[in-house]
């Protein structure tokens, strides 16, 4: 079940870029950010507060958010600090970048996450996953060798080339390497504490963090508020806590592999791929067609050697 889990957060994560490169088209990174986390913030509110007044009643059900104690609390600020800062670096990498290049060099994250969960975890793949794997992120790594930018894209915003954007590349690496410490530590987590009580809280710290952020850079900056495609905002935290739960509640089954999982949900690049070539019309696409085709024979492998 939890290979099915996998899959289910790496379609919704596909969703889940598209939505946020959509929004920071007519807005500005932090704007885009604050919002969405507030919102995933009062949906997630609402199971909370259901949980606390009728206990009896949610209990029984998949919303329920039980309690956690002092040091569960500490160790989830935690987990928002480390997400935040793989957020707002991730943010302003895709701002700035076009999506299918992003798409496939946020995929190896599984790379760091797989070296992280043989050394701390103890991991052992089977020769089918270490096949999709390797195949998968083989290909993401030819692709960024072989990849020559022959011209700028319309989202690009001025900038020259794909490859001149150095401090932006520097955003998306940062980004990637505390993303993938995010995975082990929500493996960390995972055999200590629920899921749902986890991604509540952490989201609630979030949108703690980023409101107070939000406003010193606001009264920096002295500016209106001006907020476009709230509706795409909206589908932003949809799709970040539906692929967050099934991605938490993936790792909590006990024969979960933090590599596999990580591998899969980073896989729903092929999502933004499709949407960078067709809809935005993305230079190099023979490139990233084959990038993503190794990601598709990647994943089916980790799907064939985890059944």
């Amino acid at each position: 079940m939890w290979i099915v889990l996998a899959f289910i957060s790496a379609v919704c994560l596909g969703c889940y870029d598209i939505s946020k490169k959509t929004a920071l088209r007519d807005n500005k990174v932090l704007d885009v950010l604050t919002l969405s986390i507030c919102v995933s913030s009062v949906l997630l509110s609402m199971p909370l507060l259901l949980s606390r007044c009728l206990p009896d009643a949610m209990s029984d059900t998949p919303f329920f958010v039980p309690q956690l104690d002092a040091t569960g609390h500490l160790l989830t600020v935690l987990k928002s600090v480390i997400v935040l800062s793989s957020w707002v670096f991730a943010f302003v990498s895709l701002k700035h970048l076009p999506l299918s290049v992003v798409s496939p060099m946020q995929a190896t994250r599984p790379m760091w996450t797989l070296i992280g969960a043989v050394l701390i975890f103890g991991e052992r793949l089977n020769g089918w996953q270490w096949a999709g794997v390797l195949i998968a992120l083989g290909t993401i790594f030819l692709f960024s060798f072989t990849h020559k930018p022959k011209g700028s894209t319309p989202e690009m915003k001025g900038s020259r080339l794909e490859g001149t954007n150095h401090k932006y590349y520097v955003c998306l690496a940062l980004a990637i390497l505390i993303g993938a410490c995010s995975g082990l530590y929500d493996k960390f987590l995972m055999r200590r504490y629920d899921h749902n009580a986890v991604q509540v809280y952490y989201t609630l710290y979030q949108a703690l963090m980023m409101l107070i952020v939000w406003i010193i850079e606001h009264k920096r900056e002295n500016g209106r508020l001006s907020i476009q495609r709230v509706g795409v905002i909206m589908l932003i935290s949809l799709f970040l806590i539906i692929s967050d739960n099934v991605y938490m509640l993936a790792l909590r089954d006990p024969d979960s592999l933090i590599a596999v999982v990580s591998t899969i949900r980073r896989g729903g690049a092929v999502i933004g791929f499709a949407y960078g070539l067709i809809f935005l019309r993305e230079s190099n696409a023979l490139p990233k067609i084959c990038c993503m085709a190794g990601i598709l024979l990647g994943l089916i492998c980790l799907a064939l050697g985890s059944m």
